[in-house]
């Protein structure tokens, strides 16, 4: 069902005036005679109200298929957003690795560490040099859609959470290239629980905000023999991010990969998934190799022109892997690329290390 511009800055308002109800000192923007008109060479197609509702039509061979945009969008996004849009790092692992903090704190305005307690990284002092003074976003890696044997809330966790090794019931099956990694169902109760109550606060108090990072999951077909996802599984991811927002209002949402039409179109609770985020980004767009597919999803986010109501833009970060930090020229060439589309660009070793930062400048 084909919606018009106006039904779609209506519902889009909506959704975020009803979203405002459980945030503290969320606003929306006033009323959609007030917003630009967004204009856009992609073809206006309809947006289901539900990504797993009967009546949605097939636009592709999997529900993860790149479609057009709306030309004309309004919608709000509800959290914090940030203040700036780079240069920005991503580094998972421990601070000893890092080398020099106050030189990545001065080098980067958007700091994205693996901070689990569990895993000892950092402390809290050295989380407060990389802040730099509170200049700097600092977010942590969080895998929603996954989860590592090695974590602490593998195998032990508080008696009232069940812990994800003993969640079989969660369990969707190993992670094709990653023996220690499971999937698991994101619609169960149980699973959900773990995540928004026990694994997100333990990092909530010491970053900024959460990387998500496996929603790629929502993507996979029921039958798919790399973590099959049913209609409830699907849904159930949408509204895990809800809940994470509702619990975490002024805390930064950015999810990794993932973007196609099941996330940017997708529906949670009567509002937009959308604009629950304040950012996305996605890995190797430009190296090793072009992935024109994932940049055509980039652009159909960065179409909708999203903003919080204090004017910041929604973010979209992009991550390339050019083999090491010598490489310059090929970091430089996917700078150019991702700079050109207005995504904000970084550029290490491989998506398997990330132990390292690399200096670009």
């Amino acid at each position: 069902m084909s919606m018009s511009r106006s039904v779609i800055a209506f519902v889009a308002i909506a959704a975020s005036a009803s979203f405002c109800v459980l945030v503290p000192g969320c606003q929306t923007r006033g009323s959609s005679s007030t917003a630009s008109p967004r204009v856009s060479a992609y073809e206006e197609s309809s947006a289901p109200a539900d990504p797993n509702s009967s009546s949605s039509t097939s636009r592709g061979s999997m529900p993860g298929g790149v479609v057009g945009v709306p030309k004309s969008s309004a919608m709000t996004t509800i959290g914090p957003g940030f203040e700036h849009a780079g240069p920005w790092v991503s580094f998972y692992g421990t601070a000893s690795q890092m080398g020099d903090l106050t030189r990545v704190a001065q080098s980067y305005r958007i700091i994205n560490i693996d901070a689990d307690p569990g895993a000892g990284n950092f402390t809290d002092a050295q989380l407060a040099t990389l802040r730099g003074g509170g200049r700097n976003h600092l977010i942590s890696y969080l895998n929603i859609g996954s989860c590592e044997h090695y974590r602490t809330y593998w195998s032990k966790v508080a008696p009232e959470f069940v812990s994800c090794g003993a969640n079989v019931t969660a369990q969707r099956g190993s992670y094709e290239g990653y023996p220690d990694e499971t999937w698991m169902d994101l619609g169960n109760p149980e699973y959900q629980r773990l995540i928004v109550e026990y694994v997100a606060p333990r990092l909530a108090s010491r970053v900024d905000g959460f990387y998500l990072d496996n929603l790629e999951i929502l993507e996979h077909s029921p039958t798919s023999k790399n973590g099959p996802c049913s209609a409830s599984c699907r849904q159930g991811g949408l509204d895990l991010i809800r809940k994470l927002r509702e619990k975490f209002p002024r805390h930064l949402l950015v999810m990794q990969n993932a973007t196609s039409e099941v996330t940017r179109e997708g529906m949670t609770g009567g509002v937009r998934f959308a604009t629950l985020l304040d950012g996305i980004a996605h890995e190797e767009v430009y190296a090793p190799k072009y992935d024109d597919s994932a940049e055509e999803q980039l652009v159909a986010w960065s179409v909708l022109r999203l903003a919080n109501a204090a004017g910041r833009p929604f973010w979209i970060g992009v991550e390339d892997y050019v083999g090491s930090c010598e490489s310059k020229s090929a970091a430089q060439r996917a700078f150019a690329r991702a700079r050109a589309r207005g995504f904000s660009p970084y550029a290490t070793d491989q998506s398997g290390g990330q132990k390292l930062v690399c200096f670009w400048d």
